[in-house]
């Protein structure tokens, strides 16, 4: 098969051992613009042979890495950052290319997704241990930090390039190699990622990338000895999988899992601009963030204002493929997603709510995968959209009286990923925040997520954290070390 026959991905495929390559038995699978619902490039698939291969090419990197001192580690990681900075408009317009999204937001993605390369940079340079005194003054106790060895790293489509590059940057810079999986349906932006680490000296072996059978990929590499540390930003049922396969050879993870965030918008707050803030936080990506605000509870009192508002805004929004200029909102990733929205309006609608904006397909658009952006008033709370993850443009607003009946509600989900304050109370935000049962909390703010902050959720939103000086401690083992002196 000829190299221009890949599309989008004429210029990758497999990297094992620091080479391009295609898989052993020449298989592949297509990938889909969501906006045309047409191929747009073909990926490898594969197959056994191919993932012992880079099981070895990691094992024989992170001997290699390890050893490389965290300066040099620092530079190489920086330099990755620069590629990325320099390419940053060709991994945007690759990224729209698969995922729909529109250009602005692929640029803001390609742009944070170089932050965490400069971030863990510098955070490798400072991994520092401990001294402990002892009891006796001939004893020495010390704890340092070592790499956890070879890390199987699972990413999801939705952030095709921060997402993966929030795990290779921490293992690379804690010392780890790094085999990853970046989506079927959105590989190429984790690809170019790969492409920048090569180029800015990383060594052969110390990253590695596989496509195809994610059911495949998943259980022979957790099952290796060779992998030490798994990492799945992905759903709620497969990281339930994905522990289960861990479990068996009792693996290091952590797991960004699935999001249900709760709004909480009291009776002091500026209803209109916290509506237009929000409805823009809500519809970015066409809804497909995993702390995107998706549970709104609104104080009676500004109810009526706050919805009529959040209506304008996503009646305002330009719906279309992500290049065309004017797009605002994008596809959804696959007709699944379709399926599922469509679902979830229905459901609320049956169930009593009253549709303010949206509720379908824009009957401009023929082909892919577009919803239109999509608000429930008085969505009852035994709608499917109340408990189940939603993942789609559309916003339920519910009524709440009380503060206690509002964070009741707020956690009565088994989610825990991210929630929202708005109010312009010190005391009132303050006691919100810290009674919601999630891992990271805006108060008047949606911009969660930085390479300087702890990315992570309680509940079945999963466990560990990305981002920050705690991202790199989930790819690091403490070593307690005793020496008498005689």
């Amino acid at each position: 098969m000829k190299r221009e026959q890949f599309g989008l991905y004429r210029d990758y495929g497999l990297y094992i051992g620091g080479q391009w390559r295609q898989s052993q038995s020449l298989a592949t699978r297509e990938v889909l613009d969501p906006s045309t619902e047409e191929v747009a490039g073909l990926i490898p698939c594969a197959d056994e042979a191919d993932l012992d291969a880079a099981l070895e090419s990691a094992r024989q990197g992170f001997a290699t890495w390890r050893a490389v001192s965290p300066w040099q580690r620092a530079a190489v990681l920086r330099q990755a950052a620069a590629l990325i900075r320099e390419r940053a408009e060709a991994i945007a317009v690759l990224m729209t290319g698969e995922t729909g999204k529109p250009l602005a937001e692929s640029r803001g993605e390609t742009q944070a997704a170089a932050d965490q390369f400069e971030w863990y940079s510098e955070e490798t340079k400072r991994i520092y241990g401990q001294t402990i005194e002892a009891r006796s003054t001939d004893v020495r106790m010390q704890v340092r930090y070592e790499p956890v060895g070879v890390v199987a790293a699972f990413s999801a489509w939705n952030f095709p390039a921060l997402l993966p590059a929030r795990k290779i940057a921490a293992a690379l810079g804690a010392g780890c190699s790094v085999i990853v999986k970046p989506a079927s349906e959105a590989p190429g932006s984790c690809m170019a990622l790969v492409q920048a680490c090569h180029d800015a000296g990383l060594p052969p072996g110390a990253l590695n990338l596989v496509t195809g059978d994610s059911s495949l990929i998943s259980r022979h590499l957790v099952a290796s000895p060779v992998v030490r540390k798994v990492s799945l930003t992905g759903s709620t049922d497969v990281g339930r999988a994905i522990l289960r396969l861990a479990a068996d050879g009792i693996k290091k993870v952590s797991m960004e899992l699935g999001g249900h965030a709760p709004v909480l918008v009291f009776d002091d707050a500026d209803p209109v601009w916290a509506a237009r803030t929000l409805a823009r936080a809500k519809f970015r990506n066409c809804g497909q963030v995993c702390i995107s605000p998706s549970r709104f509870f609104v104080h009676e009192r500004i109810y009526a204002p706050f919805c009529e508002a959040f209506a304008e805004v996503a009646k305002s929004l330009v719906i279309g493929p992500g290049g065309e200029a004017a797009s605002e909102i994008g596809p959804l990733a696959n007709a699944r997603g379709l399926r599922h929205a469509q679902a979830l309006v229905d459901d609320a609608l049956t169930s009593g709510a009253r549709l303010l904006a949206g509720g379908r397909q824009p009957a401009a658009r023929e082909r892919g995968y577009f919803f239109e952006p999509t608000v429930l008033a008085g969505v009852p709370p035994h709608a499917r959209i109340m408990s189940d993850e939603p993942f789609v443009p559309v916003a339920p607003i519910v009524p709440f009286s009380n503060f206690d009946a509002a964070i009741v509600a707020a956690n009565s989900v088994p989610f825990g990923l991210a929630g929202y304050v708005f109010s312009n109370s010190l005391k009132t935000s303050t006691l919100a925040a810290e009674a919601l049962e999630c891992g990271m909390v805006g108060i008047n703010e949606m911009l969660l997520a930085c390479a300087e902050a702890p990315f992570g959720g309680v509940k079945e939103s999963g466990m560990g954290r990305e981002g920050g000086a705690l991202g790199v401690r989930d790819y690091l083992e403490p070593k307690y070390i005793r020496t008498k002196l005689v």
